[in-house]
């Protein structure tokens, strides 16, 4: 289940009745919610107030709830939060790049131009989703996210970028003819059908809806549209009419547009002798005798065409109660048509800067509906109420309240201050909601950081967390092609290469240089689980982790023990190469240099062993000794190791100096057991003593084989060989 608007949980079935939740506390039971590390699930369930000292509490059976606060999205919405990402990177290069600039580089026109640009790659996206959502095709699955959805963040996104995204240098030019064409793009009126009806009809002016289609045309700036139905009044049975409609035809036809002229001056003059022409229509007009001001229509009443005209040439005359009136009327109250109706026609030099004083005036007769949250949006976005703004776009959808404040901050529209209380800006506050949102689909981690990342500290100190907690599953079997043959060797590299790969570039790229540490030092210690040991040193290289690569490196000594001289060969030689270009780095990395080199040459000689080549194994024993590479624990190892050596008949794989430090290092192990030093000479030695001991009771046959404990006396006795073996190998040489 998620949450609600109001971010409330409602649970089913309800473990208390309305209103009744004190019986709970009565019983000694509270909620209790558990937060996921992975997303934003929660595990709600009950739990005891307060326990007695010394008694247990008891297990009762009540269900375990598992919510979200978020639904996760869906397919077609996860592509909607991928792509927009892109302009949302984009824009954030930009602001990058800006650091390397002089101060103010932002305010320039280079600059506003491209914050121009990708406010518009965000509406022409949002616009293609609106599209691809309204079309009634099949679909894998129901759309999150109804139509209405995207084309109300596309009006809301393309009314932001018009009222504070101008082109640059035209900020201050009069607003009225964008304003229009934002009206007539997202709200058309009168609907394409209408016109449709009444050109079909020989006498359109009999048709009720004939005025009513005629004026919004005027007031939309349908200019074609109106003059063609005006020229059809030239058959209207009213001679004064037919008059009329050849002096208003041209003033529609000519109304001055700003972007018809090449300067507002130019455009200001024109507009003062349109409106000269529209005073001597207003006159022309009064002057139609009472009686010739009505005319009967068909089988209706006399229709008073005169008080129509009126009201068209009161629009045309700027007269703002007769706006107000007639969009009331014929616009059913929309007070978006009144504010742009007073840009085209009370004031053509209305600019941005006066659209809270229309407004203001426009909404004390038409106020708009409080429970519209797009009227809303446009209400704060028109007055300048960038914050309220916000807020309503938040409850719609996070996404647009969280890319409105990442543009509203470069253009200097919001404060960027941190919150007191919160520590969070205004714009990290949104970005931060927006990244919360998106993780209940743990899938969009790499989104997630992304927004998280672009905020301060507390943004950036949450995304750490996130990347931490992003599940690596290094072993996860990809899904082949049919017929694909997937070997051991190319799972595991592709698993590598996937999440973890992923982790280490987001932290490289965010200079995140601890929390990449932290990652593969986790990574090393899956890899040691699945006795990965080569995966599991590059990992403990790469955080840095000395201490840990020590302990891989112990593992594959350990490899020895339980498993033998082969799987030891084969995981030193998988760790060989990581070391050695340690070594190669210098100094600071040779803290476990030492016993590695131990590792190397011990699965020299191993492998020499394996492939008989007595004489070379002969020589890497004696070196180990000599050198006295291997830690104390394994001297008596190492002397067994010699046994078979010291038995080789067909060749002397010793000389007699390298046979006398054979017998020092004999000498040594047992001198220290004398003196109480057992453990440390013994203890390895008589782990492999009872590991083979097993191995061969299971390579015989036998079941349920256990470790049988070895007795100091036993390991010692099994050493003591050594002596004997030595003593008859030095009597070979001398023969």
């Amino acid at each position: 289940m998620t949450a609600s608007d109001s971010e409330d949980l409602h649970l089913r079935p309800f473990l208390a009745e309305a209103g009744k939740f004190d019986k709970l506390v009565e019983a000694n039971r509270t909620l209790s919610a558990i937060i996921s590390p992975l997303d934003d699930s929660l595990a709600v369930h009950l739990k005891a107030t307060k326990y007695e000292a010394g008694k247990q509490p008891k297990t009762a059976e009540h269900p375990i709830y598992f919510a979200k606060r978020h639904k996760p999205p869906s397919m077609e919405r996860r592509l909607f939060v991928t792509d927009t990402l892109v302009i949302f990177e984009a824009f954030r290069d930009l602001l990058k790049s800006a650091e390397t600039e002089t101060e103010g580089w932002l305010q320039t026109p280079d600059a506003l131009t491209m914050l121009r640009k990708l406010g518009i790659d965000y509406v022409n996206f949002i616009k293609e989703c609106w599209v691809h959502a309204s079309q009634p095709i099949s679909r894998p699955e129901p759309l999150q996210f109804p139509s209405e959805h995207y084309r109300i963040l596309y009006t809301t996104f393309s009314l932001f970028v018009l009222l504070y995204l101008s082109e640059p240098e035209f900020e201050d030019a009069p607003i009225g003819d964008e304003l229009l064409e934002w009206l007539n793009i997202h709200f058309i009126e009168p609907s394409t059908e209408e016109g449709d009806h009444l050109s079909k009809l020989e006498k359109p002016w009999e048709d009720q809806t004939f005025w009513s289609y005629l004026v919004k045309c005027i007031v939309r700036g349908l200019t074609k549209a109106a003059v063609f139905f005006l020229d059809v009044l030239s058959k209207h049975p009213s001679f004064a009419l037919r008059d009329m409609t050849k002096l208003i035809t041209p003033l529609i036809s000519s109304q001055p547009r700003l972007q018809n002229y090449s300067s507002e001056r130019e455009f200001a003059y024109a507009a003062r002798r349109w409106r000269d022409k529209v005073k001597a229509l207003r006159v022309e007009l009064n002057k139609i005798p009472e009686k010739e001001r009505t005319v009967v229509i068909g089988e209706r009443d006399e229709e008073d065409w005169w008080e129509k005209l009126s009201d068209i040439v009161g629009v045309l005359e700027g007269r703002f109660e007769v706006v107000k009136r007639i969009v009331d009327e014929e616009f059913t109250g929309d007070w978006k048509d009144a504010v742009v109706a007073y840009g085209m026609f009370v004031n053509g030099r209305m600019r941005r800067q006066d659209l809270p004083d229309v407004l203001a005036e426009v909404l004390d007769d038409m106020p708009p509906d409080p429970t519209n949250i797009e009227e809303s949006l446009h209400v704060a976005l028109l007055s300048g109420n960038l914050k309220e703004a916000l807020q309503h776009a938040q409850k719609l959808d996070p996404w647009l309240s969280a890319h409105l404040a990442d543009i509203m901050v470069p253009l200097q529209l919001i404060d960027t201050e941190p919150d007191e209380e919160s520590g969070l800006s205004l714009r990290d506050y949104h970005i931060l909601t927006y990244a919360d949102y998106l993780r209940s689909d743990a899938g969009l981690w790499r989104v997630v950081v992304d927004y998280m990342y672009s905020c301060d500290d507390i943004g950036k100190q949450q995304a750490d967390e996130v990347l931490l907690r992003v599940p690596l599953r290094l072993y996860d079997r990809p899904n082949p092609a049919a017929g694909e043959l997937i070997t051991e060797e190319r799972e595991e590299t592709e698993a590598v290469v996937g999440v973890l790969k992923e982790l280490n570039e987001a932290c490289s790229e965010y200079q995140r240089e601890a929390t990449r540490r932290t990652i593969c030092r986790v990574a090393a210690k899956s890899f040691v689980a699945k006795k990965d040991y080569g995966l599991a040193v590059a990992y403990c290289a790469s955080a840095e982790d000395w201490a840990g690569l020590g302990r891989v490196v112990d593992y594959v000594l350990e490899e020895y023990i339980i498993s033998g001289p082969q799987s030891f060969v084969n995981q030193a030689t998988a760790i060989s190469s990581t070391i050695q270009e340690l070594y190669n780095r210098g100094p600071s990395h040779w803290v476990f240099y030492h016993r590695f080199m131990f590792v190397t040459s011990y699965a020299k000689f191993q492998e020499a062993i394996v492939n008989k080549n007595y004489a070379s194994a002969a020589k890497s024993l004696v070196t180990i000794i000599s050198e006295e590479v291997a830690p104390r624990a394994w001297g008596a190892i190492l002397l067994n190791d010699a046994i078979p050596l010291l038995q080789h008949n067909e060749e002397l794989v010793f000389n007699t100096s390298e046979a006398i430090v054979i017998l020092q290092k004999l000498e040594e192990v047992f001198t220290g057991v004398n003196q109480g030093a057992e453990e440390d000479y013994l203890s390895l030695y008589m782990r492999l003593l009872a590991m083979r001991r097993l191995q061969r009771q299971e390579s015989s046959g036998k079941e349920d084989g256990e470790i049988e404990g070895m007795s100091m006396a036993d390991a010692l006795s099994q050493l003591g060989n050594v002596r004997l073996f030595l003593a008859r190998y030095f009597a070979r040489c001398t023969s």
